[in-house]
Formats: C-alpha cells, sequence, structure tokens
C-alpha cells in the first residue's frame, strides 16, 4: 500500500515538473519573437535615418537658384542627376522600412498577444485537470484512512466481546450488549470498505483518463503551438530577405542611371560652351610699331620748333603709353558694375543686354496680362453691377498703366545699348527680334553713320575698359509703328486662336450674358485662352461657336507647348492694338 502511495505522489511530482519546464520553455519562445521584432524594428529605424540622411545629402548639393546656368553643361547635369538618381535610392531605403513594418513588426506584434492567450489557456487546462487528480486522490485517501480505522475499530469490539463470552462471571445482557457493538462495528467497517472501494475504481479511472486522454491532449496542444510559433519565425525571416531582393531592380536603375548620365558627358561640347560664353568679341591687336628715340637726335633742332614740339611729345607719349596696355590684360575696374554692361566685352555685354531685355519684356507681359484680366472683370462688372463695382478696378489699372509705361521706357533704353553693341539700330524691315516684339525704335540714319557716332561716344577708361553715352537716337521716343506694319498685325489678328488645351464641363451653364457660351455637363471643348485671374475661361465648341464659361464650372488639361506658343502670339497682338 505504502509502494503504491509513493508511486502515485512521484508521477505527480513529475507531472508537475514537466509542466514547469514546458512553461519556462514557451515562455522563453515567446520572448525570442518579441526579441525578433525589436531587431527588425531597430532595422527599420537605421533604415529610416539612412534615407534621410541620403535624401539631405541630396538636397544639400543640389543647384541653388544663381548656379541654374550650370546645367548648360554636361558633367554638371550629370552631377545634377545623379542627385536625383540618390534620392530616389533613398526612397527605396524607405520602402523597406515601411514594408518591414508592414509585413514584419506588425504581424508579429499582433502574433506575439495571440500566442501569449493560447499559452495560457493551455496551461490552465493542465493545472486544473492536475487539481481535480490531486483531489481525487485526497479523497481516495481519506477514504482508505476510514476504513482502515473502522476495521480496527471492529476487531477490538470483537476481542472484547469474546472476552465477556468467555467471562462466566459477565452477566448475560452485557454479552449480549458487547455482542452487538462488536456487530455494529463489523457493520461499520464494511460500509467503509464498500466506500473506499467504489472510490478507488473512481480513482484509478480518472487517474488513467488524465495521464492517457487530457494530458496527452494539452502537451499535443502545447506542441502545436510551439511548431507554429517556429514556423512563424522562419516566415518571418524569409519575410526579411524578401523585403531587400523585391527593390534590388529599382536600386539597379537608380545605379544604371547613373551609370549612363556619366557615359553622356561631352568634354568636348562642354568646353565649347565655355568658349561660347566667354568669347569677348574683341579684334586681335596688331603689331606694335617700332618707336625710334634716335631721330630726334640726329635732325637739327631750334628753339622755336623744340618749344613747339613739346607739348606734342607730351600727347603722342600718353598715347603711347595708353596703347601699350593690350585688351586681354586689363584689369577689371574695382567699382560697381554699370548699368549698361558697359565693363564687359561686347560678346559678353550683348549676352547680359539681351537677358535682360528679355526680363523686362516677361515682367510687361505679366502686367499686361494683369490689365487685360481687370479689364474683363470691369466688363463683368458693367453688364452684371450686382457682381460688383466696375469702378473698384480703376486705381488698379492706372497703376498697371504706370508700371508698363515705366517698364516699356526701361526695355528702350537697354534695346538702345544692345543696338549699340551690335552695330546697328532695328529698321522696319528686318524681321522683329524676340527681344523687341514689343518695342521697336526707328532710325533713319545709315548703319555706317551710326557706328561712327558710337565710336565718337565711346571713351577709354583708365583700365582698358570702355564706356559709353547714350547717343540722341537712343534717347528718342519709341515711333510709332507704320500702317504696314499695322496691317500686318490686323491680319494677324483677325486669324483663329489655337488651342491651348481641353476642358470637360462639370456642371452646365446657361451662357445668357452677352460674351458667353452655353455648355452641358461633360462636355468636351476647347480652351483658347486660359484664366487670368478673373475667374474665366474662354473656351471653343466649333469653328463658329466661342466664347467664357466660369472657371470653377470646367476641369481644364492644358498643353504647355500650346501655351507658350500663345502667349507669345498675344504679344504680338497686344502690341497691335
Amino acid at each position: 500500500m505504502d509502494l503504491i502511495k509513493g508511486e502515485t505522489l512521484l508521477k505527480v511530482q513529475l507531472l508537475r515538473d514537466q509542466f514547469d519546464n514546458l512553461e519556462k520553455h514557451t515562455q522563453w519562445g515567446i520572448d525570442f519573437v518579441e526579441k525578433y521584432t525589436k531587431f527588425v524594428k531597430e532595422r527599420t529605424e537605421i533604415e529610416l535615418s539612412y534615407a534621410r540622411q541620403i535624401r539631405n545629402l541630396s538636397k544639400k548639393y543640389q543647384p541653388k537658384k544663381k548656379e541654374e546656368d550650370d546645367n548648360k553643361y554636361t558633367w554638371c547635369r550629370a552631377f545634377h542627376s545623379t542627385l536625383n538618381e540618390l534620392n530616389d535610392y533613398a526612397g527605396q531605403h524607405e520602402v523597406i522600412a515601411e514594408n518591414m513594418t508592414s509585413q514584419i513588426i506588425a504581424e508579429l506584434t499582433r502574433y506575439a498577444q495571440e500566442i501569449k492567450t493560447e499559452r495560457k489557456a493551455h496551461f490552465h487546462d493542465g493545472r486544473k485537470a492536475q487539481q481535480h487528480l490531486e483531489a481525487s486522490w485526497k479523497q481516495l485517501e481519506a477514504c482508505k484512512r476510514k476504513f482502515e480505522r473502522d476495521c480496527k475499530e471492529a476487531d477490538r469490539a470483537q476481542q472484547y466481546f469474546e472476552k465477556l463470552d468467555a467471562d462466566i462471571n459477565v452477566t448475560k445482557a452485557d454479552v449480549e450488549k458487547a455482542r452487538q457493538q462488536a456487530q455494529m462495528r463489523h457493520q461499520m467497517a464494511s460500509d467503509s470498505k464498500n466506500e473506499y472501494s467504489s472510490y478507488l475504481q473512481k480513482f484509478n479511472q480518472e487517474q488513467n483518463e488524465h495521464y492517457y486522454t487530457i494530458i496527452p491532449n494539452i502537451f499535443q496542444n502545447i506542441q502545436v503551438m510551439e511548431e507554429k510559433r517556429i514556423e512563424r519565425m522562419g516566415e518571418s525571416l524569409k519575410t526579411f530577405a524578401e523585403v531587400d531582393r523585391q527593390i534590388l531592380p529599382i536600386i539597379g536603375k537608380c545605379l544604371d542611371g547613373i551609370t549612363q548620365v556619366a557615359e553622356s558627358i561631352e568634354p568636348n561640347n562642354d568646353s565649347s560652351q565655355v568658349i561660347e560664353s566667354y568669347k569677348s568679341g574683341f579684334e586681335p591687336p596688331g603689331d606694335v610699331e617700332f618707336e625710334d628715340y634716335g631721330q630726334a637726335m640726329k635732325r637739327t633742332v631750334s628753339e622755336t620748333s623744340l618749344t613747339n614740339s613739346r607739348p606734342d611729345n607730351r600727347a603722342d607719349r600718353s598715347s603711347k603709353a595708353k596703347s601699350k596696355t593690350l585688351w586681354p590684360f586689363n584689369k577689371k575696374s574695382k567699382s560697381s558694375n554699370p548699368e549698361d554692361f558697359s565693363h564687359l566685352p561686347p560678346e559678353q555685354r550683348r549676352k547680359k543686354l539681351q537677358a535682360k531685355i528679355d526680363d523686362i519684356n516677361k515682367d510687361i507681359q505679366k502686367e499686361m496680362d494683369q490689365r487685360d484680366a481687370l479689364t474683363k472683370m470691369k466688363e463683368v462688372y458693367i453688364k452684371n453691377p450686382q457682381m460688383g463695382d466696375p469702378n473698384s478696378v480703376d486705381p488698379r489699372l492706372a497703376e498697371i498703366a504706370q508700371n508698363i509705361e515705366k517698364l516699356q521706357v526701361e526695355a528702350q533704353k537697354f534695346e538702345g545699348w544692345l543696338a549699340e553693341v551690335e552695330g546697328r539700330l532695328p529698321v522696319k524691315s528686318e524681321p522683329p527680334r524676340r527681344t523687341s516684339v514689343l518695342y521697336e525704335t526707328q532710325n533713319s540714319t545709315p548703319p555706317t553713320t551710326n557706328n561712327n557716332n558710337c565710336a565718337q561716344d565711346r571713351e577709354s577708361s583708365p583700365d582698358g575698359s570702355y564706356t559709353e553715352e547714350p547717343s540722341s537716337e537712343v534717347q528718342s521716343k519709341v515711333q510709332p509703328e507704320t500702317a504696314e506694319s499695322g496691317d500686318e498685325f490686323d491680319d494677324a489678328d483677325e486669324e483663329m486662336l489655337p488651342t491651348i488645351g481641353t476642358c470637360k464641363a462639370l456642371y452646365p451653364f446657361e451662357g445668357v450674358n452677352e460674351g458667353t457660351i452655353a455648355v452641358t455637363e461633360g462636355e468636351l471643348l476647347y480652351v483658347i485662352e486660359e484664366d487670368k485671374g478673373d475667374g474665366w475661361t474662354r473656351v471653343r465648341r466649333n469653328e463658329e461657336e466661342e466664347g467664357y464659361v466660369p472657371t470653377s464650372y470646367v476641369e481644364v488639361f492644358l498643353d504647355s507647348n500650346a501655351k507658350d506658343v500663345f502667349s507669345w502670339r498675344r504679344v504680338y497682338l497686344s502690341e497691335d492694338s
């Protein structure tokens, strides 16, 4: 009996130890999942930090606004393209961080919570079954002790009865009482035996079910849970590699792009660009004449001739001293640069003046666009007084007119300097240049006469550069256009305006006012003039139907090339009008 009791207690203790070991092992597995999740999270932080540093590096070396002229060199363009490719390269590392966060970190974090809950449920079931078996064992032990105690009591009662029955001095009543007591004790022992036997059978059945059914099922569930965790770890490691592998083709394209732009560098073209940018336009100097100072010693010099010749010699020496400084070795003036760029060589000066005129013409065009928009707004206010006061735009129109006049005067000034540099003034018979589309000066003096005047007005500066004084022709006002040129622009005005894009009507518009056009929802139209700030867009349905519609009623798709051509055409038409 004691041997059976010891074996049962040993089994219970071993089972408890197994549960403790499994609990430690599974907890270690969950801790490992969380540790790996933290590892991937730190990897994503490194990727984001690296991408941020690469982007900052690319941004730091992007060309500034004042360095935009460097794009004309192929090696500069190659470097700028490399910076753009490097920016895309940084973006791929951000993709790595995003994919690892969504595909690994988020999934493992969710899975860790699930496996914790599942593990807790399995070990709770195991402990519950273990506690039930231990309670049954204690109950069985209690029944067994009761049976043992009742058996001993029955034996003592039987011995007492037999003793009294053998004693002749004891009364019959005492013997009968002892006999009944012995029978009662035997009955109690018999009942305890039956109870102990019944509970023992029940305990053995529960013990078999515990060790052969309940516990194996719990262990099986824990094993499946552990295998799933290990499998999930393998999938995460595979995903860790696949995330990197997915961006390799794009990174390869970035590197290929850098290689291609590096191979597109053209040294000959770049050197030609440098020559074109810095060529001066000066004619090479002639041969330096021999100055024979010995002639003055040979001829007879009278007092009168000597006296008369001194001023000439002094003047001659001054001019010769000036001529000794050749133009390639002239030093640049330290004073501030003049407005007419006269401190520059002719070719560079011409380019600077041309660029200045382009900027002025752009400013004039902007002012004219604002003027046109305000004029249309005023017309709309006149036709529809409830929309606004027409007189409210007059101050702004007057201000724009003053700005245009100032810009026109400034453009005329630079046009005159440009014409002087080019050795001629623009005339009517010449085709208008892009820089002088809006403003042309008229001069009846032949180019040769103008060149002579320019030469007379030009003075050499002490450092070898030259300055120019504006001639009377340059300072003259802009002459009105001739009838011939006016007719030419009238013909251009009669032509149909080109389309600069398309638009789709988002809402129906009745177009009851003069100058508007009715449209239906979803209708496709051609755009011939975009919104200039007044809220109206000019559209065309066919060759005979065109007009204005509210800009908010249509979705516009502009063609950039057509827009540029149309803008230059408006320059001609606006000037002619």
